[in-house]
């Protein structure tokens, strides 16, 4: 796999004030971030759950955390597409 390695700078304040070491800090930031970026539909499911570094079936429940439908269809979508089949 090719990867490209981000570096951020952060005061210390915010790993103490979140109670995190960096590794925890940057594995939560990750899931955070792609839970989000799938939210506002920028990303699929399986690039999210790649981005998180987690399998489908974890990044399922990561969405279930964040109260994020894994659904990407709005109910007036999925309405109009039942009635056209």
């Amino acid at each position: 796999m090719n990867t490209v390695q981000v570096t951020m700078e952060l005061p210390r304040t915010v790993l103490s004030a979140l109670r995190k070491e960096p590794a925890s800090f940057v594995a939560d930031m990750r899931i955070a971030a792609a839970v989000k970026w799938y939210e506002l539909e920028m990303v699929s499911q399986a690039k999210a759950a790649e981005i998180a570094g987690l399998s489908r079936a974890d990044f399922l429940l990561a969405l279930d955390r964040f109260a994020v439908t894994p659904f990407q269809s709005t109910l007036d979508e999925l309405i109009h597409e039942a009635g056209d089949g």
